[in-house]
């Protein structure tokens, strides 16, 4: 991944970057256990006993192999103290850095539910590969501050997955809100985001200092800038969604089975 100043410099920049080597170890890191179990159960994965992770972290590591790849699903697991799920940019920062260390992946998919924009032609059960990601809500009103805060990426190019998949594709908006203030739609709109989350940019973050290829797989749940309050929509639709981003995901991992990055 590449800041995307210059689209030029940035794909040349990701080409020399994109291992030509065909993919073996793949991690998915997603946010809540609800969309991390039916692939767990697809990908046929183990739950790990002696954590890799150190000790005293919720964060939950289920292994296993499928086809020719090695996979890997992590997950921020539950609060110590109130036990939801933490989600959010800070958990998926430390998880994403503590499992590339400790497992060398070479393909990151952050796999997981978002918001989506009517306007930008999304609809509840759309699935989306991210072509960018950015913050929405780091407001740093100073000069060049003020691009660091936007944290601006490109994902890992998959022209390929997405035709063959015929996924949508579109930028992601990361924030810490599920809720949207007038300052976060602000911002999403001159991110040019047509989903909306609350790990992929800091995710990408983490990927991109440490030089591994990302990918952002996100099927939609609500509607941003629909009538409905977006966590009664979220929680409404959150099962059946899931269910259609187990299935689009598990065509992504058939389909990277056997390539490189550079393929994809």
């Amino acid at each position: 991944m590449a800041p995307p100043h210059d689209d030029k410099a940035a794909a040349e920049v990701n080409d020399e970057q994109i291992p030509k080597r065909p993919i073996s170890n793949i991690l998915f890191i997603i946010a809540m256990q609800t969309e991390a179990s039916p692939l767990v159960d697809k990908f046929q994965l183990a739950e790990e006993a002696d954590s890799v992770f150190p000790k005293g972290v919720p964060w939950v590591r289920y292994y296993g192999k499928y086809k020719d790849l090695n996979i890997n699903i992590v997950c921020p697991g539950k609060d110590t103290v109130l036990g939801v799920d933490c989600v959010g940019t800070v958990s998926a920062s430390l998880l994403t850095y503590a499992s590339i260390q400790a497992l060398q992946p070479d393909l990151i998919i952050n796999a997981g539910t978002s918001g989506g924009f009517k306007a930008k032609g999304a609809s509840v059960g759309d699935v989306y590969l991210a072509s960018d990601v950015a913050f929405h809500d780091r407001r740093i009103p100073i000069p060049v501050f003020d691009l660091y805060g936007v944290g601006s990426r490109q994902a890992c190019s998959t022209p390929n997955l997405a035709e063959e998949l015929n996924l949508k594709v579109g930028k992601l908006s990361t924030g810490d809100s599920l809720d949207m203030s007038p300052h976060d739609e602000e911002a999403m709109v001159a991110n040019d985001a047509t989903i909306k989350d609350m790990e992929g940019a800091a995710i990408a973050y983490v990927a991109d200092l440490l030089k591994v290829p990302a990918i952002f797989l996100k099927a939609v749940t609500d509607i941003v800038d629909g009538d409905k309050p977006t966590a009664e929509e979220f929680l409404q639709n959150l099962v059946a969604v899931t269910a259609a981003l187990d299935l689009a995901a598990t065509k992504v991992v058939d389909f990277i089975n056997g390539k490189s990055c550079s393929e994809l």
